[in-house]
Order: structure tokens, then sequence, then C-alpha cells
């Protein structure tokens, strides 16, 4: 296991689920929602497992609602507006992101994000938390035109790091994050803590690894 992650110049992350933990925020926004409308308030873990799938799985926790109901796109935009409201309040880093982070730095490695968070939230986000101000690639899902599972956006960010692809490790909570690694030609790793991770079959996504911490991803890349 440990030569599969030899020669790693840069690890590359998902945002929501594997670097912050965003589900308060983005569960408050679907609940407020909710809440205009004389409804009862839902729990947070209601919310939880869908939180990967941003505004589509939140109005679906919250109202049954699909893209396919004629009402979806003004309730969309609703949400984003309570979301854009609230973004920051109750969103932190994982426990060990912040050291692992650090560990990154002292290593030599690059590091960045590549999330299917639309600009509009990831830039105001990660400039809110002093985490990024590292990063050396912040990609969202508008950034190139397709969004992952295609390869673009990771492609993307090892073109800004100045790194080929097979230099790169890419770490996510949903299996199209996986997909997507592979497809660019980079290493990938599972992270199980996540929403997604919680709720499917990890193994099944086939990633190269998989980690039940953030401060795990260390142990693999100890002979790097």
């Amino acid at each position: 296991m440990m030569d599969l992650f030899t020669n790693v110049s840069a690890v590359l992350f998902d945002l929501d689920g594997t670097l912050i933990d965003s589900a308060p925020d983005l569960g408050a926004a679907a609940d407020q929602m909710r809440v205009n409308r004389g409804l009862a308030s839902l729990p947070l873990e209601n919310y939880r497992p869908l939180c990967g799938a941003g505004a589509r799985g939140m109005l679906e926790i919250a109202f049954a609602m699909g893209p396919d109901h004629a009402d979806y796109e003004p309730m969309r935009e609703e949400f984003f507006r309570n979301y854009e409201r609230c973004m920051t309040e109750r969103t932190f880093a994982f426990d060990g992101v912040h050291d692992l982070i650090g560990a990154l730095i002292a290593r030599g490695l690059a590091w960045g994000v590549v999330t299917n968070k639309s600009q509009r939230f990831t830039d105001p986000l990660t400039a809110a938390m002093p985490l990024f101000a590292s990063a050396g690639a912040i990609v969202s899902g508008d950034t190139t035109p397709h969004a992952k599972p295609h390869p673009a956006p990771l492609l993307e960010a090892a073109r800004r790091l100045g790194l080929a692809p097979e230099q790169c490790l890419y770490v996510g909570d949903d299996e199209r994050d996986i997909v997507a690694g592979h497809a660019a030609g980079m290493r990938t790793v599972a992270a199980s803590y996540g929403y997604l991770g919680s709720q499917g079959d990890v193994a099944a996504w086939k990633a190269h690894a998989q980690i039940n911490s953030p401060l795990a991803l260390l142990q693999l890349l100890a002979s790097a």
C-alpha cells in the first residue's frame, strides 16, 4: 500500500465532508425554509447524509422535492440566499484537518481544493477560514465547463499547481470524487468519515485507499 503513495507532490481535497463540516449551516438554510412555511423543524442528522449533494440534497430532505418539481428553481435560489447568509456561522474544519495541512506543508507538499460547490459560495467561505490561506489551488464546481465526476476540475487544480496529474493525490467523501480522481490519472483516497462515506459501500468505490479520519492520511504518506 505504501508504494502507491510514494512520489506524491500534492494532495487535493474535496471540501464539504472531507475538509470541513458544513452540514450545520447547509441544514439550517434548508430548515429555515420549512420553519418559514409553518412546518416543523427537522434535526440536523436528517440533513447530514445528503449535505454532499448541496441544494438538491437539502431540498429533498426538507420538502421531498427533486429537480423535476415545478417550484424547484425558485426554491433552490431561496435556499442559496439562506445559505449565503449563514454559511460561516457553524461550519468548521473536521478534527485533525489543521494538523494534517500543517504536516503536509512541513513535508514540502502542495495542497488544494477541488469542490462541486459553486464559486459563489466557495470563494467567500474559504476566504473566511484561515485554513485555506496556504492552499495552492481552489477549484469550484463551475470553474471549468464540467463538474465532478468529470476529471476537468482536478486537471485544472494540477495545472494551477504546476504538476502532472500523476503527482497528485485526491481525497474525497463521495463516489464521484473517486471516479473523477481515477479519470484524471490521480491516486485516490476515500474519506469514509464524510457525509456519503457513512451511508454507502465505500469499498465499492475502488479508491486506492480509505481513511477513517483526516490524520490517517499521514500514515499513507509516511514513505512518500
